[in-house]
């Protein structure tokens, strides 16, 4: 455990606190979950696959929480297309898409926007708050196949097919 953090188990919960914020975690059921002041010990209750599966997935997300509220994780998407922007408005995100009105996008709690350009950083502590919260975004637009409009992850490579023209001349 790094230094800085501050681990309690409640009923049910497994509580972090750093200096990027908090963050609370369900305990999975079948293990035994061991906080001492400079680790945490998940093991499974019994032998069942059901009780070893859990106990890799807690690991998992106790490992995000701590990086989380010590470093954040972070997510870029790519607008692409002639016409297709984003605006802050307030704590929404408002979305120009080809659509006749502009899509507004309400932000989750605990995940920050900053905009340059074609490019939305989204940004939290949350890991799975944040991944849900890009597909969401991406969801309201995706890249098309013919001309590659639509919004997707930085680095993101969407496969194009040829259009009507090109196979007909062909």
């Amino acid at each position: 455990m790094p230094e800085g953090i501050h681990v309690q188990k409640e009923s049910g919960m497994i509580s972090f606190k750093g200096p990027k914020g908090e963050l609370a975690i369900p305990i999975l059921p079948f293990l035994k979950i061991a906080v001492n002041a400079s680790s945490i010990q998940v093991s499974p209750h019994t032998t069942m696959k059901q009780s070893r599966a859990n106990a890799g997935t807690m690991w998992s997300l106790i490992n995000n929480a701590v990086e989380g509220i010590t470093l954040g994780f972070s997510k870029t998407l790519q607008i692409e297309g002639i016409g297709y922007r984003a605006n802050m408005e307030a704590n929404s995100l408002m979305l120009s898409l080809g659509y006749v009105q502009p899509v507004k996008f309400d932000l989750p709690e605990g995940i920050s926007v900053s905009l340059d350009k074609n490019l939305i950083k989204l940004a939290g502590i949350d890991k799975h708050l944040l991944g849900e919260t890009a597909a969401r975004i991406r969801q309201l637009k995706k890249p098309e196949p013919y001309k590659g409009k639509g919004i997707r992850y930085q680095g993101e490579i969407v496969r194009r097919k040829v259009g009507k023209k090109a196979a007909a001349a062909a």
